[in-house]
Protein backbone atom coordinates (compact mmCIF):
# COMPACT_ATOMS: atom_id res chain seq x y z
CA UNK A 1 0.00 0.00 0.00
CA UNK A 2 0.94 3.65 -0.22
CA UNK A 3 1.40 5.32 2.82
CA UNK A 4 2.19 8.38 0.85
CA UNK A 5 5.52 8.76 3.10
CA UNK A 6 7.99 11.89 2.37
CA UNK A 7 11.23 11.68 0.84
CA UNK A 8 13.00 11.61 3.79
CA UNK A 9 10.81 8.92 5.27
CA UNK A 10 11.11 6.85 2.01
CA UNK A 11 14.83 7.69 2.26
CA UNK A 12 15.39 6.13 5.75
CA UNK A 13 13.10 3.51 5.16
CA UNK A 14 15.32 2.34 1.69
CA UNK A 15 18.86 2.63 3.60
CA UNK A 16 17.11 0.65 6.66
CA UNK A 17 15.81 -1.89 4.75
CA UNK A 18 19.76 -1.91 2.26
CA UNK A 19 21.45 -2.46 5.95
CA UNK A 20 18.96 -5.31 7.05
CA UNK A 21 19.36 -7.18 3.72
CA UNK A 22 23.01 -6.28 3.27
CA UNK A 23 24.44 -6.21 6.77
CA UNK A 24 21.98 -7.97 8.98
CA UNK A 25 20.74 -10.92 7.22
CA UNK A 26 23.93 -12.61 6.85
CA UNK A 27 24.61 -12.90 10.24
CA UNK A 28 21.11 -13.14 11.66
CA UNK A 29 21.97 -17.09 12.64
CA UNK A 30 25.05 -16.38 13.94
CA UNK A 31 24.09 -13.62 16.62
CA UNK A 32 20.97 -15.93 17.43
CA UNK A 33 23.13 -19.47 17.97
CA UNK A 34 25.85 -17.06 20.32
CA UNK A 35 23.70 -14.95 21.93
CA UNK A 36 26.39 -12.33 21.55
CA UNK A 37 25.92 -8.44 21.29
CA UNK A 38 26.07 -7.05 17.35
CA UNK A 39 28.30 -4.47 18.22
CA UNK A 40 29.21 -4.24 14.29
CA UNK A 41 26.04 -4.03 13.81
CA UNK A 42 25.20 -0.77 16.27
CA UNK A 43 28.47 0.66 14.83
CA UNK A 44 27.38 0.70 11.07
CA UNK A 45 23.81 2.13 12.57
CA UNK A 46 25.55 4.79 14.23
CA UNK A 47 27.77 6.14 11.48
CA UNK A 48 24.83 5.85 9.44
CA UNK A 49 22.96 8.47 11.81
CA UNK A 50 20.26 5.65 12.96
CA UNK A 51 20.10 7.15 16.24
CA UNK A 52 19.11 10.43 15.30
CA UNK A 53 16.45 9.66 13.14
CA UNK A 54 13.97 9.91 16.19
CA UNK A 55 15.70 13.23 17.83
CA UNK A 56 14.44 17.07 17.23
CA UNK A 57 17.32 19.13 15.23
CA UNK A 58 17.96 20.83 18.58
CA UNK A 59 19.35 17.35 19.89
CA UNK A 60 21.16 16.59 16.63
CA UNK A 61 18.47 14.79 15.63
CA UNK A 62 16.83 14.15 11.96
CA UNK A 63 13.56 15.58 12.99
CA UNK A 64 11.89 12.16 12.04
CA UNK A 65 9.89 11.42 15.07
CA UNK A 66 8.19 8.54 15.49
CA UNK A 67 7.21 7.37 12.40
CA UNK A 68 10.67 7.54 11.19
CA UNK A 69 11.39 5.33 14.30
CA UNK A 70 8.79 3.03 13.30
CA UNK A 71 9.99 2.86 9.54
CA UNK A 72 13.82 2.10 10.55
CA UNK A 73 12.59 -0.61 13.29
CA UNK A 74 10.06 -2.32 11.27
CA UNK A 75 12.83 -3.17 8.53
CA UNK A 76 15.54 -4.06 10.79
CA UNK A 77 13.56 -6.41 12.38
CA UNK A 78 12.99 -7.83 9.13
CA UNK A 79 16.12 -9.66 9.20
CA UNK A 80 16.15 -9.99 12.41
CA UNK A 81 14.15 -8.92 15.39
CA UNK A 82 16.67 -9.07 18.06
CA UNK A 83 19.83 -6.81 16.43
CA UNK A 84 17.33 -4.93 15.47
CA UNK A 85 16.50 -4.23 19.32
CA UNK A 86 19.91 -2.77 20.13
CA UNK A 87 18.46 0.23 18.34
CA UNK A 88 15.38 0.23 19.09
CA UNK A 89 15.76 0.08 23.11
CA UNK A 90 18.09 2.96 23.26
CA UNK A 91 14.98 4.96 21.84
CA UNK A 92 13.21 3.46 24.82
CA UNK A 93 15.96 4.24 27.30
CA UNK A 94 16.25 7.56 25.81
CA UNK A 95 12.69 8.58 26.03
CA UNK A 96 12.60 9.31 29.83
CA UNK A 97 14.64 12.36 29.25
CA UNK A 98 13.44 14.14 25.96
CA UNK A 99 9.80 13.62 27.81
CA UNK A 100 10.67 15.12 31.42
CA UNK A 101 14.63 16.09 31.06
CA UNK A 102 15.99 19.31 32.08
CA UNK A 103 17.49 21.36 29.32
CA UNK A 104 20.98 20.86 31.53
CA UNK A 105 20.36 16.95 31.64
CA UNK A 106 19.54 16.66 27.95
CA UNK A 107 23.24 18.81 27.36
CA UNK A 108 24.29 16.20 28.87
CA UNK A 109 23.16 13.32 27.67
CA UNK A 110 21.72 13.70 24.26
CA UNK A 111 24.98 13.59 22.56
CA UNK A 112 26.24 10.71 23.09
CA UNK A 113 22.90 9.06 22.92
CA UNK A 114 22.23 10.49 18.96
CA UNK A 115 25.72 9.95 18.00
CA UNK A 116 25.16 6.44 19.12
CA UNK A 117 28.34 6.59 20.81
CA UNK A 118 26.23 5.51 23.94
CA UNK A 119 23.32 3.16 24.28
CA UNK A 120 20.39 3.57 26.67
CA UNK A 121 18.43 1.39 28.48
CA UNK A 122 15.11 1.67 30.08
CA UNK A 123 14.74 -0.07 33.91
CA UNK A 124 11.24 -0.62 35.19
CA UNK A 125 10.53 -4.28 35.30
CA UNK A 126 11.83 -6.30 39.09
CA UNK A 127 11.39 -9.51 39.82
CA UNK A 128 8.10 -8.69 42.14
CA UNK A 129 6.78 -6.39 39.90
CA UNK A 130 6.05 -7.16 36.25
CA UNK A 131 2.65 -6.17 35.19
CA UNK A 132 2.04 -4.92 38.57
CA UNK A 133 5.01 -2.16 38.35
CA UNK A 134 3.26 -0.50 41.49
CA UNK A 135 4.41 -3.55 43.24
CA UNK A 136 8.58 -2.87 42.85
CA UNK A 137 10.88 -2.79 45.38
CA UNK A 138 13.92 -0.76 44.15
CA UNK A 139 14.02 2.12 46.56
CA UNK A 140 15.77 5.55 46.03
CA UNK A 141 16.58 7.54 49.54
CA UNK A 142 17.14 11.17 49.37
CA UNK A 143 20.59 11.88 51.12
CA UNK A 144 22.03 15.75 51.07
CA UNK A 145 22.80 16.36 47.78
CA UNK A 146 22.49 12.25 46.54
CA UNK A 147 19.77 9.84 45.82
CA UNK A 148 20.89 6.02 47.74
CA UNK A 149 19.25 3.23 45.31
CA UNK A 150 19.17 0.22 46.14
CA UNK A 151 17.07 -2.54 44.64
CA UNK A 152 16.93 -5.11 41.68
CA UNK A 153 16.16 -4.62 37.99
CA UNK A 154 15.73 -7.74 35.77
CA UNK A 155 14.38 -8.64 31.82
CA UNK A 156 16.17 -4.76 30.90
CA UNK A 157 16.82 -4.99 27.49
CA UNK A 158 20.36 -3.57 26.65
CA UNK A 159 21.07 -4.45 30.30
CA UNK A 160 25.33 -4.60 30.25
CA UNK A 161 25.62 -3.03 27.33
CA UNK A 162 23.91 0.55 27.43
CA UNK A 163 25.90 3.62 28.91
CA UNK A 164 22.80 5.77 30.53
CA UNK A 165 19.88 3.98 32.60
CA UNK A 166 16.55 5.71 32.91
CA UNK A 167 15.86 3.78 36.57
CA UNK A 168 12.07 4.05 37.95
CA UNK A 169 12.42 3.64 41.97
CA UNK A 170 10.20 4.34 45.00
CA UNK A 171 11.02 7.46 46.98
CA UNK A 172 8.30 7.22 48.77
CA UNK A 173 7.05 3.94 49.33
CA UNK A 174 3.77 4.68 51.86
CA UNK A 175 2.51 6.20 48.64
CA UNK A 176 2.31 3.24 46.24
CA UNK A 177 2.37 4.19 42.88
CA UNK A 178 2.30 8.02 42.88
CA UNK A 179 5.57 7.58 45.34
CA UNK A 180 7.76 6.69 42.83
CA UNK A 181 10.47 8.34 41.24
CA UNK A 182 12.65 8.44 37.60
CA UNK A 183 16.41 8.45 37.90
CA UNK A 184 19.10 8.69 35.27
CA UNK A 185 22.13 5.94 36.16
CA UNK A 186 24.87 5.84 34.34
CA UNK A 187 27.53 2.53 33.74
CA UNK A 188 30.29 2.53 35.89
CA UNK A 189 28.54 4.28 39.16
CA UNK A 190 29.65 2.62 42.59
CA UNK A 191 27.42 0.55 43.46
CA UNK A 192 26.06 -0.58 40.42
CA UNK A 193 26.91 -3.40 38.79
CA UNK A 194 24.88 -6.49 36.32
CA UNK A 195 23.71 -9.14 37.44
CA UNK A 196 22.50 -12.47 35.44
CA UNK A 197 22.84 -12.28 31.80
CA UNK A 198 19.26 -13.87 30.52
CA UNK A 199 19.50 -17.34 28.27
CA UNK A 200 16.21 -16.36 26.02
CA UNK A 201 13.87 -18.31 23.87
CA UNK A 202 14.55 -15.35 21.01
CA UNK A 203 15.75 -11.70 20.07
CA UNK A 204 19.31 -13.90 21.21
CA UNK A 205 21.24 -10.91 19.99
CA UNK A 206 19.58 -9.02 22.28
CA UNK A 207 21.37 -7.76 25.09
CA UNK A 208 18.95 -8.55 28.36
CA UNK A 209 20.19 -8.64 32.23
CA UNK A 210 19.77 -7.94 35.91
CA UNK A 211 20.66 -4.80 37.28
CA UNK A 212 21.51 -4.66 40.49
CA UNK A 213 21.87 -1.23 43.27
CA UNK A 214 24.19 -1.69 46.04
CA UNK A 215 24.07 1.82 48.28
CA UNK A 216 24.47 3.60 44.46
CA UNK A 217 24.62 6.52 45.65
CA UNK A 218 23.97 9.64 42.69
CA UNK A 219 23.33 13.49 42.23
CA UNK A 220 20.17 15.18 43.52
CA UNK A 221 20.52 16.14 39.66
CA UNK A 222 20.06 12.92 38.09
CA UNK A 223 16.60 13.00 38.83
CA UNK A 224 14.09 13.32 36.16
CA UNK A 225 10.91 15.72 36.62
CA UNK A 226 10.11 15.66 40.15
CA UNK A 227 9.86 13.36 43.09
CA UNK A 228 6.31 10.92 42.76
CA UNK A 229 6.71 11.60 38.87
CA UNK A 230 8.23 7.95 37.71
CA UNK A 231 4.97 6.21 36.81
CA UNK A 232 3.49 9.09 34.70
CA UNK A 233 6.73 9.53 33.32
CA UNK A 234 6.68 5.61 32.78
CA UNK A 235 3.36 5.60 31.11
CA UNK A 236 4.23 8.57 28.69
CA UNK A 237 7.37 6.94 27.76
CA UNK A 238 5.50 3.39 26.94
CA UNK A 239 2.46 5.36 24.88
CA UNK A 240 5.37 6.50 22.53
CA UNK A 241 7.30 3.78 22.50
CA UNK A 242 4.81 0.67 21.72
CA UNK A 243 4.17 1.58 17.87
CA UNK A 244 8.65 0.40 17.97
CA UNK A 245 7.03 -2.88 19.84
CA UNK A 246 4.61 -2.66 17.18
CA UNK A 247 6.86 -1.82 14.10
CA UNK A 248 9.40 -4.84 15.43
CA UNK A 249 6.51 -7.15 15.42
CA UNK A 250 5.41 -6.15 11.86
CA UNK A 251 8.95 -6.99 10.49
CA UNK A 252 9.25 -9.75 12.01
CA UNK A 253 5.95 -11.34 10.73
CA UNK A 254 6.67 -9.50 6.92
CA UNK A 255 10.19 -11.41 6.95
CA UNK A 256 8.85 -14.82 7.52
CA UNK A 257 6.19 -14.27 5.06
CA UNK A 258 8.98 -13.05 2.38
CA UNK A 259 10.53 -16.92 3.37
CA UNK A 260 7.09 -18.48 3.16
CA UNK A 261 6.31 -17.09 -0.11
CA UNK A 262 9.85 -17.70 -1.56
CA UNK A 263 9.83 -21.36 -0.39
CA UNK A 264 6.06 -21.88 -1.73
CA UNK A 265 7.30 -21.42 -4.88
CA UNK A 266 10.06 -23.67 -4.86
CA UNK A 267 8.92 -26.66 -2.80
CA UNK A 268 7.37 -29.13 -5.02
CA UNK A 269 5.16 -31.41 -3.84
CA UNK A 270 2.68 -33.88 -6.38
CA UNK A 271 4.51 -32.71 -9.25
CA UNK A 272 3.55 -28.60 -8.77
CA UNK A 273 5.21 -25.56 -6.57
CA UNK A 274 3.14 -25.82 -2.98
CA UNK A 275 2.25 -22.46 -4.06
CA UNK A 276 -0.19 -23.83 -6.38
CA UNK A 277 -2.21 -25.09 -3.87
CA UNK A 278 -5.00 -23.42 -2.32
CA UNK A 279 -4.70 -24.64 0.63
CA UNK A 280 -1.06 -22.80 0.78
CA UNK A 281 -2.73 -19.35 -0.81
CA UNK A 282 -5.13 -19.25 1.57
CA UNK A 283 -2.67 -18.89 4.07
CA UNK A 284 -0.39 -16.53 2.60
CA UNK A 285 -3.77 -14.15 1.66
CA UNK A 286 -4.30 -13.99 5.40
CA UNK A 287 -0.75 -13.98 6.71
CA UNK A 288 -0.24 -10.58 4.20
CA UNK A 289 -3.54 -8.81 5.15
CA UNK A 290 -3.19 -9.23 8.49
CA UNK A 291 0.26 -7.65 8.37
CA UNK A 292 -1.38 -5.07 5.94
CA UNK A 293 -3.59 -4.01 9.05
CA UNK A 294 -1.03 -3.84 10.98
CA UNK A 295 1.17 -1.59 8.97
CA UNK A 296 -1.61 0.50 8.47
CA UNK A 297 -2.86 1.02 12.44
CA UNK A 298 1.23 1.54 13.58
CA UNK A 299 1.58 4.30 10.90
CA UNK A 300 -1.79 6.03 11.78
CA UNK A 301 -0.39 5.74 15.72
CA UNK A 302 3.39 7.08 15.14
CA UNK A 303 1.61 9.70 13.06
CA UNK A 304 -0.92 10.99 16.03
CA UNK A 305 2.01 11.25 17.85
CA UNK A 306 4.39 13.48 15.42
CA UNK A 307 1.00 15.63 15.39
CA UNK A 308 1.63 16.38 18.65
CA UNK A 309 -1.69 13.90 20.18
CA UNK A 310 -1.45 13.44 23.92
CA UNK A 311 -3.98 10.94 24.51
CA UNK A 312 -2.73 8.24 22.79
CA UNK A 313 -2.73 5.07 25.28
CA UNK A 314 -5.40 3.10 23.91
CA UNK A 315 -4.57 3.62 20.19
CA UNK A 316 -0.84 2.62 21.03
CA UNK A 317 -1.96 -0.21 23.13
CA UNK A 318 -4.10 -1.12 20.32
CA UNK A 319 -1.43 -1.14 17.39
CA UNK A 320 1.19 -3.06 19.95
CA UNK A 321 -1.98 -5.75 20.77
CA UNK A 322 -2.93 -6.07 17.06
CA UNK A 323 0.61 -6.53 15.64
CA UNK A 324 2.24 -8.43 18.40
CA UNK A 325 -0.42 -11.23 17.98
CA UNK A 326 -0.04 -10.71 13.89
CA UNK A 327 3.31 -11.68 14.53
CA UNK A 328 2.70 -14.88 16.69
CA UNK A 329 0.29 -15.94 13.97
CA UNK A 330 2.35 -15.36 10.60
CA UNK A 331 5.45 -16.81 11.90
CA UNK A 332 3.33 -19.95 13.09
CA UNK A 333 1.74 -19.83 9.45
CA UNK A 334 5.45 -19.53 8.14
CA UNK A 335 6.94 -22.78 9.77
CA UNK A 336 3.61 -24.49 9.23
CA UNK A 337 4.04 -23.65 5.03
CA UNK A 338 7.91 -24.87 5.27
CA UNK A 339 6.30 -28.24 7.22
CA UNK A 340 9.05 -30.17 8.50
CA UNK A 341 12.06 -28.01 7.63
CA UNK A 342 10.24 -25.17 8.97
CA UNK A 343 10.67 -26.93 12.72
CA UNK A 344 14.75 -27.45 11.63
CA UNK A 345 17.46 -24.80 12.72
CA UNK A 346 19.03 -24.66 9.21
CA UNK A 347 15.84 -22.78 7.84
CA UNK A 348 14.67 -19.44 9.35
CA UNK A 349 11.00 -19.12 9.82
CA UNK A 350 11.56 -21.29 13.23
CA UNK A 351 13.92 -18.19 14.49
CA UNK A 352 10.90 -15.47 13.33
CA UNK A 353 8.47 -17.77 15.66
CA UNK A 354 10.67 -17.49 18.48
CA UNK A 355 11.33 -13.43 18.02
CA UNK A 356 7.61 -13.25 17.59
CA UNK A 357 6.85 -14.44 21.25
CA UNK A 358 8.80 -11.43 23.06
CA UNK A 359 6.22 -9.03 21.52
CA UNK A 360 3.33 -10.15 23.19
CA UNK A 361 5.21 -10.06 26.42
CA UNK A 362 7.40 -6.88 26.69
CA UNK A 363 6.61 -3.61 27.69
CA UNK A 364 3.31 -4.36 28.86
CA UNK A 365 1.62 -8.03 27.53
CA UNK A 366 -1.17 -8.71 25.60
CA UNK A 367 -3.31 -9.24 28.69
CA UNK A 368 -2.36 -5.80 30.09
CA UNK A 369 -2.78 -3.75 26.39
CA UNK A 370 -6.30 -5.36 26.30
CA UNK A 371 -6.92 -3.71 29.90
CA UNK A 372 -5.52 -0.27 28.71
CA UNK A 373 -7.34 -0.54 25.87
CA UNK A 374 -10.97 -1.67 27.46
CA UNK A 375 -10.91 1.00 30.36
CA UNK A 376 -10.58 3.15 28.23
CA UNK A 377 -13.30 2.60 25.59
CA UNK A 378 -15.47 1.86 28.95
CA UNK A 379 -14.43 5.69 30.20
CA UNK A 380 -15.13 7.15 26.40
CA UNK A 381 -18.52 5.84 26.13
CA UNK A 382 -19.25 7.34 29.48
CA UNK A 383 -17.65 10.66 28.69
CA UNK A 384 -19.97 10.78 25.27
CA UNK A 385 -22.97 9.98 27.76
CA UNK A 386 -23.18 12.82 29.66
Amino acid sequence: MDYFLTEEQTMIRDLARQVAQERIKPVAAKYDESGEFPWEIIETLAQMDFFRIYLDAEYDGLGLGAMGLVLATEELSRACGGIALGFAATALGTMPILLSGSDEQKKKYMPGLASGKNLAAFALTEPEAGSDASNMRTTAVKDGDSYVLNGVKHFITNGGVAKVYTVIAMTNPSRGSRGASAFIVEEGTPGFSFGKKEEKMGIRASATCELIFEDCRIPAENLLGKEGMGFPIALRTLDRSRPGVAAQAIGIAQGALDHAVEYSRQRRQFGQPISSFQAIQFKLADMATQIEAARALTYSVARMIDAGATDISKESAMCKLFASDVAMHVTTEAVQIFGGFGYMKEYPVEKYMRDAKITQIYEGTSEIQRSVIGLHTIKEAARKKL
